[in-house]
């Protein structure tokens, strides 16, 4: 039996892509990943006007064309116009998904799913908790695999510490982050717990810098930035993972590992943010870093699997 075929269709956004892919191997798809541009002023305009004009598309995306997938799932306000698109020229037989609220009628896609503080709801609308994502147990069963020995000299409980940064919403300021780091190498001074810790680019030079001071002769191991990401490695070693709250993305991946999960909580915030962090403290799935090192149990979040399962499920019974 052949395998589905599947585009996932964003701006290149590594947030959003990841998320289609996430899905896609979760089917176990053949994926193709097409990263798509539109021109002024479908760019701005998008998802409110069609691509029904050759102009719309930029050559330095790639190539929206025939064969048509039999799946397509799009995530941001670029890939609706392409789903939209592909959906009438298949004569729907390319079966739409699209992640995130699209900001038009859900009925224009035949699956749309959003997390749960968006306010979208409908008959064709799967709601999550949180993001989608690529995080398996085996991806990280083989991530520890390959890298986890030079942090076998580390102590238990071994924390997976994941630093993000300032964004839209939120602000991590080298006062926040000194306050931060002062608590982190608390845990590590005496030796009564061993940190691996990654940052991101959003991090910045001076607040790693920072970072890097304070735990400096600590049981700590920061990621250079050289080699292999040791992210996922970090995810499977760990006993507790400690997860700043600026992104959606890697506090969903954190709880899909099963583990206790601590949120530092940045200063700022938006109502969608709190809905979702709130959710989870609510559902007793995480809980906010208080500096101590606290340990529960929670079913973990696998909604990639679920979503997965639903469109297999919609695809089979012809929608």
């Amino acid at each position: 039996m052949s395998r589905i075929t599947c585009w996932a269709v964003t701006d290149g956004s590594a947030g959003m892509e990841n998320q289609c892919i996430g899905i896609a191997e979760a089917m176990g798809a053949e994926l193709t990943v097409k990263r798509i541009r539109l021109r002024r002023p479908w760019r701005q305009l998008t998802p409110f006007l069609r691509l029904g004009t050759r102009w719309a598309a930029d050559p330095s995306g790639d190539p929206v064309a025939p064969p048509w997938p039999d799946l397509l799932i799009g995530c941001g306000r670029q890939s609706t116009a392409v789903s939209f698109a592909v959906r009438r020229l298949s004569r729907g037989r390319t079966f739409t998904v699209h992640i995130q609220d699209p900001q038009v009628s859900p009925a224009k896609f035949d699956l749309v799913v959003v997390p749960r503080h968006d306010r979208l709801r409908g008959p064709n609308v799967l709601v999550t908790r949180g993001s989608l994502h690529r995080v398996t147990p085996e991806r990280l069963a083989d991530a520890a695999a390959r890298l986890g020995a030079p942090l076998e000299c580390l102590p238990h409980p071994r924390v997976a510490v994941l630093i993000g940064g300032s964004n839209a919403v939120y602000q991590l300021t080298p006062i926040i982050m000194g306050d931060l780091a002062d608590r982190l190498a608390g845990l590590a001074k005496s030796g009564a717990a061993g940190l691996m810790v990654t940052a991101s680019r959003r991090t910045g030079a001076d607040n790693e810098a920072i970072l890097r001071a304070r735990l400096s002769g600590t049981s700590a191991r920061v990621w250079d930035g050289g080699g292999e990401n040791p992210y996922f490695a970090y995810l499977a070693l760990a006993d507790h993972i400690v997860v700043t709250c600026d992104s959606v993305s890697m506090v969903s991946e954190a709880c899909s590992t099963g583990k206790p999960v601590h949120v530092i909580e940045l200063e700022g915030g938006s109502p969608k943010f709190r809905g979702f962090l709130d959710g989870l403290y609510a559902d007793g799935i995480a809980r906010p870093f208080t500096g101590a090192l606290e340990s529960w149990s929670y079913p973990p979040l696998r909604e990639t699997e679920e979503v997965a399962a639903e469109i297999r499920r919609r695809m089979a019974a012809g929608r």
